[in-house]
């Protein structure tokens, strides 16, 4: 796209991660408690707030995950046009609606709405960004021309599980919330445990480059 590069697309990226990120904290809130009964009463307070902190701790990991997979991705994009644009932008939508999700769940943790609206907003999050990576895959847009296509399939195969498994966690929301809230604190953790496996910093997570001849 002419006149615009894909470094501004990264920083308006970086922007809004920056901001989701520093959003999320926002909805936890210090107790106000009487003086006479301090230690007891805030440490009911604190308790109460385990659900809000729990939320706040998955949705950062959970964004943390998918800027270094973002990052990855556009260190292989050599160029932009308005599609790929519109594409980005579609994704940070979903990345910005991350802290209100996480501000629900986290006031309401095992109530089935609030658990279904969080795993639809990460399910919206992930084929978005892998919409992103396909579309530009596709369009021979990569900058590492040398890309097999067994490494692109495989990077769909792992951008796929997330979403996957977040849909996993809204049907079981139908039977225990509990146990979504468990899927939504594993996925994250197993992108990252992915991206440390990987030793070159730019093929990390789920990326690699064919043999050269």
């Amino acid at each position: 796209m002419a006149g615009l590069g894909k470094g501004r697309i990264e920083a308006l990226t970086d922007g809004i991660f920056a901001t989701a990120m520093t959003v999320l904290v926002i909805s936890l809130s210090v107790p106000v408690v009487s003086a006479p009964q301090l230690s007891t009463e805030l440490v009911v307070d604190l308790k109460s707030l385990f659900p809000t902190v729990l939320g706040y701790v998955i949705s950062f990991v959970v964004l943390a995950a998918y800027w270094v997979r973002h990052h990855n991705m556009f260190h292989y994009i050599a160029k932009v046009d308005s599609r790929l644009l519109w594409l980005n932008i579609l994704f940070l939508l979903t990345v910005g609606f991350i802290p209100f999700s996480t501000a629900l769940i986290g006031r309401y943790p095992l109530t089935r709405i609030p658990v279904i609206i969080y795993g639809s907003n990460l399910i919206g999050t992930g084929l978005s960004l892998q919409a992103l990576w396909v579309y530009s895959a596709n369009r021979n847009q990569l900058i590492a021309t040398t890309l097999s296509e067994r490494a692109v399939a495989r990077a769909n195969i792992l951008m796929l599980i997330g979403p996957v498994g977040y849909a996993a966690a809204i049907i079981l929301a139908f039977i225990n919330t509990e146990l979504s809230l468990a899927i939504y604190t594993i996925i994250p953790v197993f992108y990252i445990f992915l991206g440390l496996r990987r030793r070159h910093p730019t093929l990390r997570p789920h990326i690699e480059s064919s043999p050269k001849k």
